[in-house]
């Protein structure tokens, strides 16, 4: 198992540089950034997936690189297949990437298991994408991978709780509040 994992962490890359698949939003040209593994179905991921749209990325967001990488927890039942839609988003337009976390964790209550193809679908023809794309996008084996990649990154750097926020020499995880993340920010940026 350890081997397996340094395997997916050597292909990855250095941990905390960003890569061509990474779901990056702000500037991707900072050399700060903060790495943030996520789960699309965790509630406190999408805590602050608002604490990032309403404060820190009008703040920050010109300065620093924010680089999500997926870390589906086997609890969530939709949780992998929504970051495989996703990766496929991103890669199809980058902001149509982020509009899609930023709308499924907003609708976090109302997606299932049963019910996520179909809320696929619609949120590809609301931003004229391939809905047959987005769906068959839940079993492509190449975004599997990535996401398996992210995992094994995050299991490296013993994420075991979500969200968890590189930032500088600074781990924030699980319940992140403002004043934590802008003075990691702050001392990152220095």
């Amino acid at each position: 198992m350890r081997l397996a994992v340094l395997v997916a962490m050597l292909a990855a890359g250095p941990l905390l540089a960003a890569g061509r698949s990474d779901v990056t939003e702000g500037n991707p040209q900072s050399p700060v950034r903060v790495i943030i593994y996520g789960d699309l179905q965790c509630s406190d991921c999408a805590k602050l997936r608002t604490l990032l749209d309403e404060k820190i990325l009008p703040r920050y967001g010109s300065r620093v690189a924010f680089v999500h990488r997926d870390f589906p927890l086997g609890k969530h039942e939709w949780a992998r297949q929504a970051a495989m839609a996703g990766r496929w988003v991103y890669e199809q337009d980058h902001d149509a990437g982020i509009a899609f976390r930023r709308e499924i964790m907003a609708e976090q209550n109302s997606v299932t298991a049963q019910n996520l193809k179909a809320w696929l679908s619609e949120f590809a023809a609301r931003n004229r994408l391939d809905p047959r794309g987005i769906v068959g996008a839940v079993s492509d084996p190449r975004l599997a991978a990535l996401v398996d990649q992210d995992l094994a990154t995050g299991a490296a750097r013993s994420v075991t709780r979500l969200p968890a926020v590189f930032v500088g020499g600074q781990t924030l995880v699980e319940t992140i509040l403002e004043d934590d993340l802008v003075r990691a920010l702050d001392d990152a940026l220095k």
